[in-house]
């Protein structure tokens, strides 16, 4: 990155099914492709970041749980793996924090020192920061379970062991699950559809679709729930929401804002809700940012 651009980015199929480890070689071959399209070598490179859907152990550098994808990461010696294969030191973090420092440095969070971001996807990932410092807590979980707080008691069981979280209630990975229960899907166009995501749910909903309309409304509550928990929990000045979903902001933000204003308890002032500016970059800039912090803190320790 120079100047705040991304100079190359390769995506690859997630496979998460099959676990992470036949990931890595795949991961490496994509490395060494960016290398290539941008002239760079492997000396220019400080360290290799990695954005991971889970809890991370910091002083460990590991994955300590799976929720679902890749459950073989617990078992892995990434760093390890990053020394062997690439000859450098891997700097590893919860993929939602990621994505918030790069909001921070270079989107919608810029000029801010206190934020919490949600990404509504295939679930729901949050991160906080507070005084210009990542939340993260003893074990690695403060800040980015806002997912897995209660917005329904006695709701549907998640993966997470708990029930009600808001994951489990309104997100992309439970939606197919959770539209069949709604009274009016047997009449629904929903059901006709080869994949019933968020999308989906939005287009129909506009078009009349009862159903449809039913899962928007829900998946608004839930989301403004979810953001009310995070700022009651962390005192924010600013709310980020990105990921997959926000694609069909146009049909549901400024429904979110305003329930999310109606019950966030700030007698402070009004807080601001914004869209993400960076989307799936988000976490390139913050992994940038990250390497630099984690080796600056590094150096000062050992001088």
């Amino acid at each position: 990155m120079r100047e705040r651009s991304v100079l190359a980015q390769e995506c690859l199929e997630a496979r998460s099914h099959e676990g992470l480890g036949p990931q890595l070689p795949r991961i490496v071959r994509a490395f060494e492709h960016l290398l290539a399209r941008t002239g760079a070598e492997l000396r220019d490179c400080y360290a290799l970041g990695l954005a991971f859907p889970s809890v991370i152990d910091a002083a460990t550098v590991s994955v300590k749980t799976a929720y679902g994808k890749y459950e073989d990461a617990p078992t892995l010696d990434l760093t390890s793996w990053a020394r062997d294969a690439l000859g450098l030191p891997l700097v590893l973090e919860n993929d939602a924090r990621m994505a918030l420092l790069g909001e921070w440095q270079a989107g919608a969070g810029r000029g801010s020192n206190d934020l919490v971001m949600v990404t509504l996807g295939t679930g729901l990932g949050t991160a906080a920061l507070m005084d210009g410092h990542l939340v993260r807590g003893k074990h690695g979980q403060a800040g980015i379970l806002g997912g897995h707080m209660t917005v329904r008691q006695g709701g549907r069981r998640c993966t997470c062991g708990n029930r009600g979280c808001g994951e489990a209630e309104a997100s992309t990975h439970v939606l197919p699950a959770v539209a069949p229960f709604q009274p009016d899907f047997a009449s629904s166009a929903l059901r006709g559809c080869k994949v019933i995501d968020y999308a989906a749910v939005m287009r129909l909903a506009r078009e009349g679709d009862r159903c449809a309309i039913a899962l928007r409304t829900q998946a608004i509550e839930i989301w403004s729930s979810v953001i009310v928990n995070l700022i009651h929990a962390y005192d924010p000045e600013r709310v980020i929401v990105g990921g997959g979903i926000l694609a069909g902001a146009a049909d549901f933000f400024s429904e979110l804002e305003h329930h999310v204003q109606a019950l966030a308890h700030t007698p402070w002032g009004r807080l601001t809700l914004l869209s993400a500016e960076l989307g799936d970059g988000a976490a390139l800039f913050g992994g940038e940012y990250l390497v630099r912090e984690t080796f600056s803190l590094r150096a000062s320790t050992q001088h």
